[in-house]
């Protein structure tokens, strides 16, 4: 099934107001690479970039989940959220952000199941926090229409207390950020923002899509920061962590890989569909001298069932250290 055609001149409009907001490049490139694939997804021979855009796989992993008794579990399971905290320690952090809580929140996929949607609103609304981040994939499938997405989104900002500040994800379109900003969210989009607190100040830059669409640019996104400030970097997937490292940021914060999603006893996931060591693919870790916190992610991807990989919000605590 292919998606309604847009009015022209609602193509127009959303072409202008992208390359206002992106620069014409960035622009006509993440438009024409979406477009591409839509062609390819909904093509003949129906064939795709992603596990989740074949049309037999969901009916295959739901009917092996259902046989063995474990769907209708796993569909309890991606329901029941839980608060991690986590918290980082960065010397060069300054001490009006001693403290500095940041809320986590990624693969929230919030057009896939309505329940888990209210499960996200309910599990965030009595947190504390200075700052919510969110590292993309709002979107359930990797093509097609925006609007119930948007339409999660909105109601998802209704219940954050403050800024929100967020990056794309793979399975979200460049069409979705002017609705996303109209509603309040800070798209970061290899670029950066400076948080001031007492006349000092902490940068979060974040890059596009680098899973599937290849649009970060770390450049863009840090030239501007000074070489001693404190630097968190968003990113929705964990696998540009040694350009990350090497280009000096501090922190980095990610989700993607569902932790696995769907994962052996143990949490031993099946696959994390991540080019990067597995040692990254939940949780926190370093490399070069670079931290970093990958979330499994608050919703699911492809079927909604979740097994010995419980979703999560993470509040991350930010500190100098000891004192």
């Amino acid at each position: 099934m292919t998606a309604p055609a847009r009015p022209p001149q609602e193509d127009d409009l959303l072409r202008y107001r992208l390359s206002l907001r992106l620069g014409s490049v960035h622009a006509r490139q993440r438009l024409s690479i979406e477009q591409e694939s839509d062609a390819r997804i909904t093509g003949p021979d129906r064939r795709s970039f992603h596990l989740e855009n074949f049309y037999s796989a969901h009916g295959f992993i739901r009917g092996c989940l259902k046989s063995v008794g474990l769907f209708a579990r796993g569909q309890r399971n991606s329901r029941r959220l839980r608060t991690v905290e986590h918290r980082f320690i960065l010397p060069s952090l300054p001490p009006a952000f001693e403290n500095f809580r940041v809320l986590h929140l990624t693969d929230l996929h919030v057009d896939m199941d309505r329940e888990n949607l209210e499960a996200v609103i309910r599990q965030i609304q009595p947190l504390e926090y200075d700052l919510c981040v969110l590292t993309g994939d709002y979107r359930r499938l990797t093509w097609g229409p925006v609007d119930q997405a948007l339409e999660g989104m909105a109601r998802l900002r209704t219940a954050i207390g403050g800024e929100a500040i967020a990056v794309l994800g793979n399975h979200d379109s460049i069409r979705m950020v002017p609705g996303l900003e109209d509603m309040g969210y800070t798209l970061l989009l290899n670029e950066h923002k400076a948080l001031t607190r007492d006349g000092q100040t902490l940068y979060v830059a974040g890059v596009d899509d680098a899973h599937f669409y290849k649009v970060h640019n770390l450049h863009r996104a840090g030239d501007n920061i000074p070489d001693d400030a404190a630097s968190l970097l968003l990113s929705h997937t964990p696998e540009i962590w040694r350009e990350a490292a090497h280009a000096g940021f501090d922190l980095f914060l990610c989700g993607h890989t569902h932790g696995g999603q769907i994962c052996l006893p143990g949490g031993i996931p099946v696959t994390l569909d991540a080019q990067c060591p597995r040692r990254m693919g939940r949780g926190y870790w370093r490399h070069n001298g670079m931290q970093g916190y990958t979330s499994p992610g608050a919703g699911t991807s492809v079927v909604n069932v979740r097994l010995n990989c419980p979703p999560e919000v993470t509040v991350h605590t930010l500190s100098s250290g000891p004192r």
